[in-house]
């Protein structure tokens, strides 16, 4: 998705102006991770892209994207431009292993275990766990 904002409307207050907006990539990120994942992928991945403006477009984390919103609001700006593309990654699990005891302290080294990657495949979505 690449859209651009407007964060002014005539008939509207901009706090709702904002808040739909917000929805509307809600709504967008939802209908990405609903996709089936490709083979030998578990993870959609998001890259985003964020403008005040007419600036240049940054690179941004996932996490950051209503922060990014409210600062523009913060700033009066009159638009923003939001990239948002979903790829598919492989993303190891991590296991956590117990190497060593002490009375008051426990040191744990976390490992990446392919095996149980390999065990926990036929898993359903909507099993128990």
């Amino acid at each position: 998705m690449k859209k651009t904002y407007q964060l002014t409307a005539t008939n509207k207050e901009p706090a709702r102006v904002v808040e739909a907006i917000k929805n509307e990539i809600r709504k967008y990120i939802k209908r990405e991770k609903r996709k089936t994942l490709p083979e030998g992928m578990n993870f959609w991945n998001m890259d985003c892209k964020f403008g005040q403006n007419d600036a240049e477009p940054e690179t941004i984390a996932f996490q950051d994207i209503t922060k990014c919103i409210d600062e523009a609001v913060d700033a009066n700006c009159k638009s923003i431009y939001l990239e948002l593309l979903s790829s598919a990654i492989k993303k190891e699990r991590k296991v956590e292993e117990i190497i060593a005891e002490d009375e008051n302290e426990v040191i744990v080294e976390e490992t990446i275990s392919e095996e149980t990657i390999e065990e926990n495949t036929n898993i359903e979505p909507n099993d128990k766990i």
